[in-house]
């Protein structure tokens, strides 16, 4: 995606120490970023608050991370919002997500149509409440006409669901006689994901020091590079992204393969 560098270089002006704009190639930035948000709970409980507010203080995160990923040039941004074991948590703690998904991505829109951010979802929606869904279909009807960025959130989303909807599909296209068994490839598999039309992920980063993928895009992560921070997703900012992006750049991305000598 093209980008705007003068007003890249404004909105990395003030650098902290360790890190600079100039630490960066800009001709390799990765086209897409994936983050799982991660320590909200702890972000707050570590100062005395409710759970409730770090998923609150993540929301400015979250703001500022789809920023930053519009001025760096990103193709597409994919974050994983809530998944299909958090239904698991407390009702009061889902009830409040769903009511946060629904009153934020009203609030962002102005954004989304200002940086021409177009906004797409991971998972099964109709298991969402009315109100949350009917607000998420106005997003992807609002901003379906948008040829910049790519966000994909994550909400209701669990991979080895996805990847078991993805075979039934295939398996009805089968029966039915759409495709032959003997012609399903990966190809065929991943353009049967929810991903599907969207570049794998170069870069995952995880924010609170969790080292494991939490059932997230096992199939589209295959080759990602991995950034793990100690920092709490509600601290997460433009400085940690960048930081992350230097060390995607420092990779010997390989494939499987060697570096010829």
């Amino acid at each position: 995606m093209q980008r705007d560098e003068a007003l890249l270089r404004e909105y990395y002006a003030a650098a902290p120490a360790d890190i600079s704009l100039s630490d960066i190639d800009l001709e390799r930035v990765p086209s897409h970023v994936s983050i799982i948000m991660d320590g909200n709970g702890r972000w707050a409980q570590a100062r005395g608050l409710d759970r409730s507010k770090g998923h609150v203080a993540g929301v400015d995160a979250l703001r500022e991370t789809v920023t930053t990923s519009v001025r760096l040039g990103l193709d597409a941004l994919s974050v994983y919002a809530f998944s299909t074991e958090n239904w698991r948590r407390p009702q009061r703690e889902v009830d409040l997500l769903m009511h946060l998904f629904a009153t934020t991505l009203v609030k962002e829109l102005p954004l989304f149509h200002q940086e021409n951010v177009r906004l797409r979802f991971l998972g099964d929606l109709e298991a969402l409440p009315k109100k949350t869904y009917d607000v998420f279909q106005r997003g992807l009807d609002e901003t379906s006409g948008h040829t910049g960025m790519i966000f994909a959130l994550a909400v209701n989303y669990g991979s080895r669901a996805e990847i078991a909807r993805a075979c039934r599909q295939i398996a009805d296209e089968v029966a039915t006689g759409i495709i032959d068994a003997s012609a399903i490839d990966e190809q065929v598999v991943a353009e049967h994901l929810y991903t599907t039309g969207m570049p794998d992920p170069e870069l995952l980063i995880r924010t609170s020091g969790e080292l494991r993928l939490s059932n997230y895009l096992l199939w589209q992560l295959a080759y990602t590079e991995f950034y793990v921070t100690d920092m709490m997703w509600p601290d997460f900012n433009r400085w940690e992204f960048l930081r992350a992006v230097r060390a995607f750049q420092s990779r010997n991305r390989r494939f499987g393969g060697v570096v010829a000598s």
